[in-house]
């Protein structure tokens, strides 16, 4: 079976690519630090010193007193790593206002113009509060690029090739997680913290030379159909049953990823014998990155309703988070975390294109609240996933945390028959 996407005029094809870029690099610098800041916030560079009486017992392994160390020190640590999914939390509606008011093109262009300057500060930042500061509007420029990327992609392509072409663009977020952890991890053991957001930074400028050049005629589109009431919209979307039933399901099956990352290696550090080493503690994620990377590209080429792929999805998700804490080596952990990668990609791909044909029913083209919204759940999932899950497990265990993450999902799933489409029945003469 051949599928294809086309037909692409040339100006369209230059307009995904960009957009695919900006996705492709804002996950790059979110994954680019994850090996980085934790080595250098704790190094003599930054100057954090651990009172002598909080270190770990002699009798431990010099991995196990490292990670002993970083657990009692993790307070700045956390807060730095929080700080990028707060701020976009709390730039989220407010870009998907700006998106109905100004259009798509100036919220993007500043969106990538911080992202630019998060990437300068951390190749140039050597204090923690110029860390935070980075992070911060790292977390600013997700939210603009996120809305307006994703308003643009829905304004431009008629809804036949937004269902195909929304998914793929997705790929560009876990092409960028693929990419992010071996780039931060090798070229920072090889040309030190500065160099990987060298290499983030000239790529950005690329990006913003090429919006200044293709995306001017989209600000004007965008304009000509703003919205004169964007928080209006907000509200009218809280009130539609069939949104909220989609951003939460966005919300819960991002959430099973969110609690995860944080949980999952000092997991491993205290179940595994022998330890395991740097590198398996960082390479135990690429099979997520895998599975979101084929369920984000080919889920929207199904021949399947999006709400009957979002469900199977759902279920997949579920049953691996069981599954997972079966596991008694790195191997075993790979398929369950294949697993629940594969079906939060296949959740994002059936779904999202789907709220655009949701803001197309309800006349106009206004996308930038419904993925304010979008975007809003994810950004809570990230927020407080990691601070609840954490909480979670040190009272209930990891073991029961996950499975109960996994019940979430399939206890949500069956609320996804709401969307299915009910066939219009002629009136009785």
């Amino acid at each position: 079976m051949k599928i294809s996407i086309l037909p692409l005029v040339e100006d369209d094809s230059i307009v995904f690519v960009i957009i695919y870029l900006l996705f492709l690099l804002d996950n790059v610098l979110l994954t680019v630090v994850v090996p980085i800041i934790p080595d250098f916030l704790f190094s003599n560079e930054l100057n954090v010193t651990i009172d002598a009486n909080d270190l770990a017992p002699a009798s431990l392994s010099p991995l196990q007193r490292k990670f002993h160390n970083l657990e009692n020190e993790n307070g700045p640590l956390g807060v730095l790593l929080a700080s990028k999914a707060l701020v976009q939390l709390a730039f989220t509606p407010f870009i998907g206002y700006l998106v109905g008011v100004l259009g798509c093109y100036i919220p993007l262009l500043v969106g990538t113009f911080n992202l630019l300057l998060a990437s300068i500060l951390f190749a140039c930042g050597s204090t923690y509060g110029v860390l935070v500061l980075a992070r911060a509007l790292h977390g600013s420029a997700s939210a603009a690029i996120a809305v307006s990327g994703m308003s643009i992609l829905a304004k431009k392509f008629p809804p036949t090739l937004r269902v195909k072409l929304m998914p793929i663009a997705f790929g560009g977020i876990a092409s960028g997680v693929l990419i992010g952890y071996p780039l931060g991890g090798a070229v920072y053991q090889m040309l030190g913290k500065s160099a990987p957001f060298i290499f983030i930074s000239i790529s950005i400028v690329i990006c913003i030379i090429l919006q200044l050049r293709y995306l001017k005629e989209e600000s004007s589109q965008c304009e000509n159909h703003s919205s004169p009431n964007g928080f209006q919209d907000c509200i009218d979307l809280l009130k539609d049953h069939k949104t909220i039933i989609v951003v939460s399901t966005i919300c819960v099956s991002t959430s099973t990823m969110a609690i995860l990352e944080p949980c999952v290696p000092m997991w491993l550090m205290a179940r595994l014998d022998p330890l395991p080493t740097k590198w398996q503690l960082g390479a135990v994620f690429i099979p997520d990155s895998v599975g979101y990377f084929i369920g984000s590209h080919f889920a929207g080429f199904l021949p399947v309703a999006p709400w009957r792929t979002a469900i199977i999805a759902m279920v997949i998700i579920g049953l691996s988070c069981y599954v997972l804490p079966l596991a008694n080596t790195i191997s075993q952990l790979s398929l369950p975390h294949f697993g629940i990668g594969l079906g939060v990609g296949a959740v994002d791909a059936a779904l999202v294109p789907l709220l655009a044909t949701f803001a197309d029913k309800r006349g106009g083209n206004h996308y930038g609240p419904i993925y304010a919204l979008q975007q809003s759940s994810v950004s809570v999932s990230y927020s407080f996933g990691p601070l609840l899950g954490g909480l979670a497990v040190r009272l209930l265990g990891f073991c029961w945390v996950i499975r109960i993450v996994g019940f979430l999902n399939l206890l949500i799933s069956p609320s996804l028959l709401e969307l299915e489409e009910k066939p219009v029945s002629d009136p009785i003469p």
